[in-house]
């Protein structure tokens, strides 16, 4: 994902709304969101190449997503796919504050990331280029490839319509309509992460297009109070959008472990 927006706790309804949108190279193989044959308690897409995901859920109301960072860093050639931190999270279903912790002690073999995990109660993050796990207090957040709640334009445009949404009534089409935002940001407005400003502005809106990287999906995630949950992704090849799969379940109380 590069553009994550959400509402953790911040709504009488919905303890969470999430909207994201996956940017990533056009000839990359991916599978759209669907459950996983080989945990079929997962609801997520797929990358076919490393196997990982940049966004999913579970039967039990967990939830996991990533973004890369953009910076300046030199990128390690044999790391691992950022996309596994998540996969595995969804798969083992632990505690997310002991997860990110987990993460953390291994966090050098990675490319920059940022990482999010929550189940209906708790989220926490975690950043490999900060360093410092935290629990994320309710309200309003947003992030793409700089810390969480950096003020990049596409993420202080988004929070400010997702409040909006939030204030006026909650619906899958009003997420997605947030994502499919085009526009690039003013040029005094742009990130500095050393791509130059011509592909700072390429980069900048909330839904990206270029001739071979963009935006692959859009996702948003409505988990209501009462523990039903409501998946939406929308695929797009080249900004132009192919598929819309839509997915509502009922979450269950993940089972008590034993001892």
């Amino acid at each position: 994902m590069c553009l994550i927006l959400f509402a953790h706790n911040a709504h009488p309804d919905y303890p969470l709304v999430f909207a994201g949108n996956r940017d990533e190279f056009y000839d990359r193989p991916t599978s759209p969101a669907g459950f996983w044959d080989d945990a079929p308690h997962v609801l997520a897409g797929r990358d076919q190449k490393a196997g990982g995901t940049w966004l999913g859920v579970t039967r039990h109301g967990y939830w996991a997503t990533v973004t890369n960072v953009r910076d300046q860093i030199p990128a390690l050639d044999d790391a691992p796919s950022r996309g596994h931190l998540v996969a595995e999270f969804l798969r083992e279903e632990p505690d997310p504050g002991s997860y990110v912790e987990s993460v953390r002690a291994r966090a050098d073999r990675y490319n920059g990331f940022n990482l999010l995990v929550g189940t209906p109660k708790d989220t926490y993050y975690f950043s490999n280029r900060n360093g410092c796990p935290r629990l994320v207090e309710p309200g309003l957040h947003g992030m793409s490839n700089a810390q969480l709640d950096d003020p990049w334009p596409k993420v202080e445009r988004g929070t400010a319509r997702l409040r909006n949404v939030l204030e006026e009534k909650v619906s899958t089409d009003r997420l997605l309509d947030i994502l499919d935002d085009r526009r690039p940001a003013p040029d005094d407005q742009l990130p500095r992460t050393g791509v130059g400003k011509n592909t700072e502005r390429m980069l900048s809106p909330p839904f990206i297009t270029t001739e071979k990287y963009g935006t692959r999906a859009s996702t948003v995630l409505l988990l209501h109070q009462s523990g039903t949950l409501t998946f939406v992704e929308r695929t797009f090849d080249r900004g132009h959008p192919t598929d819309t799969r839509r997915f509502s379940f009922e979450t269950t109380l993940k089972p008590a472990s034993r001892p």
